[in-house]
């Protein structure tokens, strides 16, 4: 099941039955089934706080993903996970890459989902692996009747 939560912030993720169908939807086309997956929709200072905390990173971003498939509370042989997005940085990258607000908020979102199924980022062939995959899941958007 996913849930999407707010921390700190005020902005609500438009579409939210769609956006949790859509994961769904994505997590199928792998062949993986929907465990616990949490949304949490922060702030930068937030952020900045698990990065330090969790992850000993001194440095704001996007999304942080935790994979809690194994945790004795979340469903057997399904993704499990929390997202932790920053509303601001999202927002911030979008106006760097030249894209939309809600463009940029999806792609994050599968991005953390992507990372849940087992997609790497690290090396070159990884990203362009991670960026091929995050580039059909937004091109499903309209699928499930969100516009970006």
């Amino acid at each position: 099941m996913v849930k999407i939560f707010h921390k700190n912030i005020e902005y609500r993720l438009p579409s939210q039955v769609l956006v949790k169908q859509w994961i769904r939807g994505v997590l199928e086309g792998y062949g993986e089934k929907e465990g616990r997956i949490q949304v949490i929709l922060t702030d930068d200072t937030f952020i900045l706080e698990m990065n330090r905390n969790f992850l000993g990173h001194d440095y704001y971003t996007d999304i942080i993903t935790f994979d809690t498939s194994d945790y004795p509370e979340s469903p057997k042989d399904a993704i499990s996970g929390e997202l932790y997005i920053s509303v601001d940085t999202v927002r911030a990258n979008a106006e760097e890459y030249g894209s939309t607000f809600p463009e940029e908020m999806h792609r994050v979102i599968i991005h953390g989902v992507l990372h849940l199924i087992g997609f790497d980022d690290h090396e070159p062939e990884d990203i362009q692996q991670m960026r091929n995959a995050e580039a059909q899941a937004l091109a499903q958007l309209k699928d499930y009747g969100i516009t970006i």
